[in-house]
């Protein structure tokens, strides 16, 4: 099988609808991470629109915890819209960019672990998804992920990378051609939005 046929094959069976609803999910995913590499408040109005797209394209395809956690990205872009703006020095716009103090590390690293072993345990006992463990680990990378962007830390970028380079096969293997295609070009935007990031504090920190 081609990349070509490995994209399109699974669309034949596929509604008019349901292809336009994740083109459009896509297309919005795209750039609400476009803003966030630039650290712009926009990310968070095309994040909502991609977010809840994905809710109903996650329950047709039994990606149960991606489901959840569109919910929760939903959710959790209407609240970083209101730190980025509310959380705010007085003579700037939006939150500045920060780093994670070392000892949250250890914090990070016990809630993963925790998370992704909820979330199996859950999707295998409770569901009748075919990628439990896969499925758990994007979610609980992403989960951290979109509250660390809401608290402007630069480490959540790496939660990203590591989500999205999982996603992309696990994407094709549903059959959602589109939304790899999405995840690949989402690989690229967060490494360079970490290097933007780590740019922009060791410029603000020369100054």
């Amino acid at each position: 099988m081609d990349l070509v046929e490995l994209i399109i094959g699974p669309y034949r069976e596929y509604s008019t609808l349901n292809i336009v609803i994740e083109a459009v999910a896509m297309i919005f995913g795209l750039l609400s991470v476009y803003y966030a590499r630039l650290a712009k408040i926009a990310v968070y109005p095309t994040g909502i629109i991609s977010t809840a797209l994905y809710i109903y394209i996650c329950f047709g395809t039994k990606l149960y915890a991606d489901m959840g956690i569109n919910v929760y990205f939903t959710l959790m872009s209407i609240y970083g819209w209101y730190v980025w703006l509310r959380l705010k020095p007085e003579n700037s716009e939006e939150r500045p960019i920060q780093r994670l103090r070392r000892d949250q590390y250890p914090q990070l690293v016990a809630f993963l672990i925790a998370a992704w072993a909820i979330l199996a345990f859950a999707l295998v006992r409770y569901t009748d998804s075919d990628v439990p463990y896969v499925d758990a680990t994007t979610t609980a990378l992403f989960f951290a992920g979109m509250y660390f962007m809401a608290r402007k830390r630069v480490e959540h970028w790496w939660l990203w990378i590591i989500g999205d380079a999982i996603s992309v096969p696990l994407y094709f293997y549903k059959g959602l051609g589109i939304t790899a295609f999405q995840y690949i070009v989402f690989l690229y935007l967060a490494i360079m939005g970490l290097r933007e990031w780590n740019a922009t504090i060791s410029d603000r920190d020369l100054h």
